[in-house]
């Protein structure tokens, strides 16, 4: 079994190509739930969302996100009645809040809502949220304290970012089938999703962390950082107003306890001995993911590497 730490766009872009690599139930994807956030009562998981809709082939690839061909009718009705709507919810997508919001209501834990979730889409993998808790991504700002989803989409992240907290972390436990996975895993791959609030709000789990360092399997990362900036999203503004290092270098420090290669852009082999100084063996490629082809190599590389191109 493959284990993936996931969030995001870039981390569904690869795993479309990591499923059609190996078969897609040998996979568990662990994914970040910081980005969850309510909306007109609706529970909205966003990085959940990218990565169900990415894997069931359903999702909008113009966009990288939502749903295909979708409408945005019930988002027009709700701008006539006064309501914000600075988070584009189409109106399939919609009925993904809804449905989850109900199950959740009738006592369901998020874990579970998601195997329902995935089963109705026809989805073979596994995908684990990170925690049934709830925990919230906020960012500290000169304008305040913002979750995650406001800074990003309503104020385009245009805010200087003074640090970041994970509201509720302190009480998160990590969600029923999470620790065995990474323990019983043939191989782990981090994503290349944001090092700050998609794959280091999953580290801030008590007890997963700890659980990668002390896992039998090999553990490859892929760096999101290309030629000093992100592919995609704010993470060299996150990095930045952490006071860490905006390149593949500074994404290797993060996971320097635990991870043993690290896969990173022709762009950034100038970085090699720095992070192979950490202790970590580079790999170098192109890692832009434009095409499913480009996808399928990332990750054929990626499995390769931690020597389980046999599944």
């Amino acid at each position: 079994m493959i284990v993936a730490l996931a969030g995001g766009v870039g981390a569904a872009r690869f795993l479309e190509g990591l499923i059609n690599v190996v078969p897609p139930e040998r996979v568990t994807v662990i994914v970040n739930t910081g980005d969850d956030i309510e909306l007109y009562g609706l529970y909205i998981s966003p990085d959940l969302d990218i990565i169900m809709y990415t894997i069931a082939g359903i999702v909008d690839r113009i966009k990288g996100w939502g749903i295909e061909n979708d409408t945005f009718n019930c988002l027009d009705m709700l701008r006539t009645y006064g309501l914000e709507t600075w988070f584009l919810l189409g109106d399939r997508d919609m009925a993904t809040h809804i449905y989850r919001t109900f199950l959740l209501r009738q006592g369901l834990r998020l874990s579970e809502v998601v195997r329902i979730l995935s089963k109705a889409l026809g989805i073979k993998t596994t995908i684990i949220p990170m925690t049934d808790d709830r925990v919230q991504t906020m960012i500290l700002t000169d304008s305040g304290v913002l979750h995650f989803e406001e800074y990003l989409v309503k104020r385009k992240a245009r805010d200087r970012v003074r640090g970041v907290l994970y509201k509720g972390i302190e009480d998160a436990r990590p969600a029923p089938g999470v620790i065995d996975a990474i323990m019983n895993a043939d191989g782990i791959i981090i994503c290349p999703s944001n090092p700050v609030v998609s794959i280091g709000t999953i580290l801030s789990i008590k007890g997963i962390r700890e659980a990668l360092r002390k896992a039998r399997a090999k553990i490859v990362g892929i760096s999101p950082i290309v030629g000093g900036a992100p592919i995609k999203g704010p993470a060299d503004k996150l990095m930045r107003g952490l006071g860490i290092e905006v390149s593949a270098y500074g994404v290797a420090v993060l996971y320097r306890d635990f991870l043993d290669y690290f896969i990173i852009d022709e762009r950034d082999s100038h970085l090699i001995d720095r992070i192979e100084s950490l202790g970590i063996k580079v790999f170098v490629t192109n890692t832009i993911m434009r095409s499913l082809e480009d996808k399928v190599r990332l990750a054929r590389l990626a499995v390769s590497i931690i020597g389980l191109s046999r599944m």
